[in-house]
Order: structure tokens, then C-alpha cells, then sequence
């Protein structure tokens, strides 16, 4: 058990360096974090129960989104810097995830609040 405690630490210490750099280092990533913040403040105003919950979520997903987004984007910048086909298809790829993500968070603020 004293093992899987050491693990678990170990991890939680190598995730939060993750954040950590991404917020750093990624524009995109502190644009997201501030819109998050915006949203879920205006989720706990407006709303409450379910609905609260689904926003506050989607947030995070948007976010996990964006952290796989630069994940992929620095492995292609380590196997290439030059400008390859499946390069940009992997880093267009990684990017659309982000942006369907952040539409399925947008569906969500409008079923919370219309319907």
C-alpha cells in the first residue's frame, strides 16, 4: 500500500508540473483557463443542480482538450520542425478537438439556459 502512495504522489506531482508548464508556456491554454473561470462563475449565478455541474465540467473538459492539443503538438515539434503533411494533419487534428470540445461546452450553456 506504501507503494501505491508513492506512485499516486509521484503522479500528481508530474500532472500538476504539466499544468504548471502548459500554463506557461501556451497562450491558449491561459485564454481557456480565464474563459473557465468567466464561465463557471456565471454558472454558479445562474445556475444551480445538473445544470451547474454540466458547465463546470465541460469547462475541464475544455481544458483536458487543450493540454492533448499541446501534447501533440510538442511530440510532432520534437519528430519534425519541418513542414510535413501529417504534421499539420496531427497538429489540425489536435486542434479540432479543442474547438469541438469547446462547442459541446457553448450546446451546453444553451440547453442550461433555455431549455
Amino acid at each position: 500500500m506504501r507503494n501505491f502512495f508513492e506512485r499516486l504522489k509521484f503522479r500528481t506531482i508530474w500532472s500538476w508540473h504539466g499544468v504548471k508548464d502548459t500554463w506557461v508556456n501556451e497562450y491558449s491554454f491561459r485564454t481557456w483557463v480565464w474563459g473557465n473561470l468567466i464561465s463557471g462563475g456565471l454558472a454558479f449565478w445562474l445556475l444551480e443542480g445538473a445544470a451547474l455541474a454540466l458547465i463546470l465540467v465541460m469547462g475541464l473538459l475544455v481544458l483536458a482538450a487543450e493540454l492533448m492539443n499541446t501534447a501533440i503538438e510538442r511530440t510532432v515539434d520534437l519528430v519534425t520542425e519541418e513542414q510535413h503533411p501529417l504534421a499539420k494533419r496531427a497538429k489540425d487534428a489536435g486542434s479540432a478537438a479543442v474547438a469541438v470540445t469547446a462547442v459541446a461546452a457553448g450546446i451546453a450553456w444553451v440547453v442550461a439556459l433555455f431549455v
